[in-house]
């Protein structure tokens, strides 16, 4: 397709990254990004927080500052009581209000199915975008929220998730990448995305595409959810995750001691998850003693940026 565009797109369709780019002056550009889905909690004012945090997150991944939104609605108004939709939107402004962004309007239509999200406008430097594949050699590689929300998700609707694991869960989704983005401001970074829907494998794999290098990733460095493993080992492993395999597992190694329930939760689409940040290898530590002693606990460092043309990702 011949998309419209014009010199002033710094990032647009012609290169698959979290969000689009448009340059307003020399020391200011636009962020756009939109987002929705169907609902993943029973809970409405959560499912607004976590389709809140999820749209706001493309945004922060560029290293940009969120400022305006626009809510998305679909919802049955016929057969539903609208005390439900009230209990989203106000999910959404909580998430919003945290964000110190502003909801300037919307637009609803009619749908037998609920779906909710945000359009979502931020504003960054022109010389400080991080883009996907910005990829360096030697550069560590850090993930700061941890995987198995997919597999939880599905365990949550399979009533097979206690109480204290759903709040726990939904805590981490609605979780805002916001103070992730302020730290890594003040570090050597040089590529950065948020992992969702497509998994840690299926994102980390679009910034190996086009960057001319490969990634290693320790296996037992990445951070899970304790009871993904289990909910892993008994099948519970959505349907995206497969698809995020297909797609992308002509580019993936995994050593022959990697088992496999661990293989599938990094292919595990995500809602709302961590950053992954690529940054110089001699400021790896000090980002992530940094990110940790900010409140993002479970954030690790993963794996590292390597010299090989061939564009793999090698897991051992």
């Amino acid at each position: 397709m011949d998309f419209p565009s014009n010199d002033h797109v710094l990032i647009g369709l012609d290169r698959a990254d979290d969000a689009g780019v448009y340059q307003i002056s020399d020391d200011l550009a636009l962020i756009q990004t939109v987002d929705f889905f169907t609902p993943i909690v029973d809970d409405p004012f959560q499912f607004g927080q976590i389709a809140a945090a999820n749209a706001l997150s493309d945004v922060y991944a560029m290293g940009g500052i969120p400022k305006t939104a626009m809510n998305l609605v679909a919802f049955p108004g016929n057969d539903m009581d609208l005390a439900i939709l009230r209990a989203i939107i106000e999910g959404g402004i909580d998430k919003l209000k945290e964000a110190e962004v502003v909801l300037m309007g919307g637009h609803s239509v009619e749908d037998k199915e609920i779906k909710y999200g945000l359009s979502i406008t931020g504003t960054i430097h022109p010389h400080r975008i991080l883009a996907k594949k910005n990829l360096k050699v030697g550069d560590s590689l850090i993930l700061t929220k941890p995987l198995g929300t997919g597999i939880i998700n599905t365990a949550i609707k399979a009533a097979m998730a206690p109480d204290e694991l759903c709040a726990r869960v939904i805590e981490i989704m609605a979780a805002l990448n916001r103070k992730s983005s302020e730290i890594m401001a003040d570090y050597a970074v040089s590529a950065c995305t948020d992992v969702t829907g497509f998994g840690l494998l299926g994102h980390l794999a679009e910034m190996v595409c086009g960057s001319g290098n490969s990634v290693t990733i320790n296996a037992t460095d990445v951070p899970i959810i304790p009871e993904t493993l289990d909910f892993a080992d008994m099948g519970l492993i959505p349907a995206g995750a497969y698809n995020n395999k297909n797609f992308r597992k002509q580019m993936i190694s995994f050593a022959p001691d990697v088992p496999r329930v661990i293989q599938d939760i990094f292919f595990d689409p995500q809602t709302s998850g961590g950053l992954l940040i690529s940054v110089d290898p001699d400021q790896a530590d000090k980002l992530l003693d940094a990110l940790v002693n900010g409140g993002m606990p479970y954030s690790s460092i993963i794996g590292k940026v390597i010299s090989d043309k061939n564009e793999k990702i090698n897991i051992s």
